[in-house]
């Protein structure tokens, strides 16, 4: 299916969007010459510097190719053979990544049902009691998903709470960042007053969705994991050759707030979206809209009507919720095409 052919513009994922200009910009440059590969090179120099910056002088970056990698990654410094990892049944490690961590990892995902797709310290409390039983897999890590996959945000003190609830029980905090930046954004924050203050041990920071090509990174905090990182990075398949490509992509978004400017556009974007809908008759928001996400109940003739000229999917078509995902390359005009389709669909 060629989207650009078909459709005006898709608002199925932030992941359709193409590669912001800075960014394409940065990769350009790094492309003269040779340089030594697997991040010998100093445009890896240069991210790391930026990492240290943005995170604090503790904090190690590694830049690897994907989410779903990033995530594997930074788990698996934190898990024994025997452990399992606490997460809300809507966490993408639990639902769109394949069983991966299963497969990969050879651990248990305790999954906590949410209606919001955030955990509370009451939410681990409740599950420590199988720590020492030795039928039970064992608790090891926390892990949270900052914007949720619901696009709801963890505030710098929900997350401070959930690290300090963890860390009590002997257990490790993990963020997938896919979408911190947009949290960060929305949260009117930096990107540390959400990882590094609040107590984070190890996160992904998501470059891919929000305007780069294949770049995503794994930041540890906790300096005793960081040993075995580059032998698991290695061993995953997550050590990129020509690591310089990945590096500049990282760097650009973390150089004079780029991330940030991508994530508030978006944001915004989602917003608009969401305000237009709020007397389409039929129409009505599922969750608070705090990131770039847009979930909506549609009733099933206007889904299809949108359908056929609009990219997008259902969350869970039983009961008609559709998410829709503005990007940084999503314009006021783009949605407001959508939302005049969206207000003549509903009114057939």
């Amino acid at each position: 299916m060629l989207i650009d052919s078909m459709y005006p513009k898709s608002f199925a994922s932030d992941n359709h969007a193409g590669v912001h200009p800075t960014v394409l910009e940065a990769i350009a440059a790094a492309n003269h010459g040779d340089a030594p590969a697997y991040g010998d090179d100093r445009w890896t120099s240069v991210f790391e510097d930026k990492i240290k910056e943005v995170f604090g002088p503790g904090a190690e970056g590694f830049a690897v190719l994907n989410g779903a990698g990033a995530n594997m990654v930074g788990l698996a410094l934190m898990l024994g053979r025997y452990d399992s990892i606490l997460c809300a049944d809507s966490a993408h490690i639990a639902t769109h990544e394949t069983g991966a961590a299963e497969r990969l990892l050879g651990v248990k995902l305790m999954t906590i049902p949410t209606e919001d797709g955030k955990l509370r310290p009451d939410d681990i409390k409740y599950r420590l009691g199988v720590i020492g039983n030795p039928h039970e897999s064992q608790p090891s890590v926390v892990s949270i998903s900052q914007a949720t996959e619901f696009g709801t945000c963890y505030s710098p003190d929900e997350i401070a709470a959930l690290a300090e609830t963890a860390h009590e029980a002997g257990l490790r905090l993990h963020v997938d960042g896919a979408r911190l930046a947009n949290a960060a954004a929305y949260l009117n924050c930096d990107l540390r007053a959400i990882t590094t203050d609040a107590g984070v041990d190890v996160f992904s920071f998501g470059g891919t969705k929000n305007g780069a090509l294949a770049a995503e990174a794994v930041v540890i905090l906790d300096p005793s994991l960081t040993p075995g990182l580059p032998y698991l990075r290695r061993q995953s398949l997550q050590l990129a050759s020509k690591m310089r490509f990945v590096s500049a992509q990282l760097s650009a978004l973390l150089t004079d707030d780029l991330w940030q400017e991508n994530a508030a556009h978006a944001n915004e974007m989602a917003a608009r979206l969401a305000n237009g809908i709020a007397d389409v008759p039929g129409v009505s928001l599922t969750y608070p809209v705090e990131s770039n996400a847009v979930f909506a109940t549609l009733p099933p003739a206007v889904a299809e009507t949108l359908q056929s000229r609009y990219l997008f999917h259902y969350w869970d078509e039983p009961t008609g919720v559709v998410r829709w995902m503005a990007a940084f390359d999503t314009t006021p005009e783009h949605v407001d095409d959508f939302l005049a389709d969206i207000h003549k669909a509903a009114v057939r």
